[in-house]
């Protein structure tokens, strides 16, 4: 039997992960995943993501590829994987066939992550894994004002930490919108691809945006320096969740 090309869809939290990648001696999402085809396929599986997320990082929509020969019912195949995914923390919501062209990274043409904030005077145990806690206010406004800065396609090396691999740091933004409901912030930002730790730097300058440690203008100057050091900090992994891939079949 030829192996088929089947893509796919994987939900997690990623709080007791060291990140997407397959690493020796810890425990990883990629990781995870190949154990149980493993165990399901009795033999070993190794299987290719669409974003390398980093260690605490969650996602709603990571995409997987894996080729293999399986009888099992394309509708029936997330069930079963899930049977040898036992923590409740990594869960297949969903499996397709997809052709023999695709590609986990290069048929995929943009990706909407979200950062959620929790802004109240103290923290909320409930939500701390999937939130950064900043007790001061911040102003929403001020920093809905810097979001179209970002906009467009820039150098956002200033963005981008120290030990990216990419060829390139040009990028370009889609959409990048901010929320508040219910004490929690929500900055939801769409782009062709992101640098490493480009989100969380992101979301960084803005809390020092809404803390008026930086002006909304300030951000275009930032970006034209190429700068790491006149962005914002790293804002913490546990309140970035990758929210949506799109791709083409």
């Amino acid at each position: 039997m030829k192996n088929k090309n089947i893509l796919l869809t994987v939900s997690y939290d990623g709080t007791n992960y060291f990140g997407w990648q397959k690493q020796d001696n810890v425990k990883t999402i990629q990781g995870e995943i190949e154990k149980a085809l493993s165990n399901l396929f009795k033999e070993n599986i190794s299987i290719r993501g669409a974003s390398r997320t980093d260690t605490g990082v969650h996602a709603l929509c990571q995409l997987v590829l894996l080729k293999y020969k399986t009888n099992i019912p394309i509708d029936r195949l997330p069930l079963a994987i899930n049977s040898f995914l036992n923590n409740k923390e990594i869960v297949v919501t969903n499996a397709t066939y997809v052709d023999e062209s695709f590609h986990p990274q290069n048929s995929v043409y943009k990706k909407t992550y979200q950062y959620k904030i929790y802004n109240a005077p103290f923290l909320n145990p409930l939500v701390k894994h999937y939130t950064e806690f900043v007790h001061r206010p911040l102003d929403i406004e001020k920093m809905k004002l810097a979001t179209k800065y970002f906009l467009g396609e820039h150098d956002f090396k200033a963005f981008c930490a120290t030990g990216s691999m990419s060829k390139t740091t040009v990028r370009t933004i889609y959409d990048l919108t901010i929320n508040k409901q219910d004490g929690i912030i929500t900055i939801e930002i769409t782009g062709n691809g992101f640098l490493y730790n480009m989100v969380r730097i992101i979301v960084g300058t803005l809390i020092d945006v809404g803390h008026n440690r930086k002006q909304p203008e300030d951000i275009k100057d930032i970006i034209a320096s190429k700068d790491r050091q006149k962005a914002g900090k790293t804002a913490s992994a546990c309140g970035l969740t990758l929210y949506k891939i799109y791709f083409d079949i």
